[in-house]
């Protein structure tokens, strides 16, 4: 099953399998930039042009494969977490789900999509367990069915954004010293528009929150500067072929700035919860790679910050361009973790 990403400046695919071994394979990953404003808010503007681009990006990978899961941003999915009595069989879980659901989805339920799962036991009353709800629009959920099908692909599943970033991260967590037990990590996933910021300890989340700020400023900033159009500073900024002072005039300050909102989040995380520390920063997302950041990210905080590689730990499929992969990497995490839904049907 491929992993496909959809956000608001590239589709990002990932393919993974088993080695020999039982390791995890990263088989085949690609990625296609979309255009400004095919999609604004996580809803898709411009359908047939972003169809056209994820039919590229499957061409591009070379996968054979059909099967894909897909996702939401967080922004387009309501979840709530539920208390029900343990022991229900699954036809009187949906039904109880279904009557529960009326109080926390502001829509009819005709209007929704929705699906739950049992997490565990309740913390709180012996012999019940805990549900978690989700639910979003069904014309946002047929809007991401549509382009995958465009495409020729056969969706099978839609995640949350957030949660398939968790998924993947918490893979990475596990190959951290005593494998990440109690660690605070806290991940940014900074993207065009969007920071998202998550905090999680032993597979559970303290904290979310997010940011409007991202990668799309620096280019705003290349166009004020040079004088180019919006296009043409987003290319010479993925190429690098910018002006001598780019880097201390422009770059250096928008990293300084990033990394000041960083902290900033970090410190609403302190005052909102009882934690006033975490051992971990992990940077993800499309513009985390800029030169400098992780180490403007740990002077600003003091908290020791790495970029992403969800594809660490992984043997490399015989098509990939492992120098390509690694700097690309920090953009793959989503896509990831959609991919790594494989293995838990």
């Amino acid at each position: 099953m491929l992993g496909l990403d959809i956000s608001s400046s590239s589709v990002k695919l990932v393919e993974l399998g088993r080695s020999a071994s039982g390791t995890l394979l990263l088989e085949r990953c690609a990625m296609e930039p979309l255009e400004r404003g095919w999609i604004a808010d996580g809803n898709i503007e411009k359908f047939d042009e972003v169809a056209e681009a994820v039919g590229r990006v499957v061409r591009k990978s070379g996968t054979r494969t059909k099967n894909v899961a897909l996702a939401l941003p967080p922004s387009a999915v309501i979840t709530k977490k539920i208390v029900l009595p343990g022991g229900l069989t699954e036809q009187q879980l949906e039904l109880q789900v279904e009557s529960e659901a009326n109080q926390y989805i502001p829509f009819s339920l005709d209007e929704v999509s929705l699906d739950f799962c049992v997490i565990g036991d309740s913390a709180t009353s012996v012999g019940d367990v805990e549900v978690l709800i989700a639910a979003s629009r069904k014309e946002k959920v047929q809007d991401r069915q549509g382009l995958a099908e465009a495409a020729g692909l056969k969706p099978l599943i839609l995640d949350v954004e957030s949660y398939a970033s968790r998924l993947a991260t918490e893979r990475l967590v596990g190959q951290l010293p005593g494998q990440g037990h109690d660690a605070v990590v806290a991940l940014f996933e900074v993207g065009a528009f969007t920071t998202s910021m998550q905090v999680l300890r032993n597979q559970s989340v303290l904290y979310e929150r997010d940011q409007a700020f991202g990668g799309a400023q620096l280019t705003q900033l290349i166009v004020r500067q040079y004088g180019f159009s919006a296009d043409e500073a987003e290319s010479k900024k993925r190429s690098g072929e910018l002006p001598d002072d780019y880097g201390p005039g422009v770059l250096k300050p928008f990293v300084a700035s990033i990394a000041q909102e960083i902290a900033r989040a970090l410190q609403f995380f302190f005052t909102s919860t009882p934690h006033n520390r975490v051992d971990y920063v992990l940077l993800a997302g499309g513009s985390a790679s800029l030169p400098g950041l992780t180490s403007a990210v740990t002077r600003q905080t003091s908290f020791a910050c790495t970029l992403v590689n969800p594809f660490d730990g992984m043997e490399m499929g015989s098509g990939i361009r492992e120098k390509k992969v690694r700097r690309e990497a920090a953009s793959y995490l989503t896509s990831c973790g959609l991919a790594m839904r494989r293995f838990l049907l």
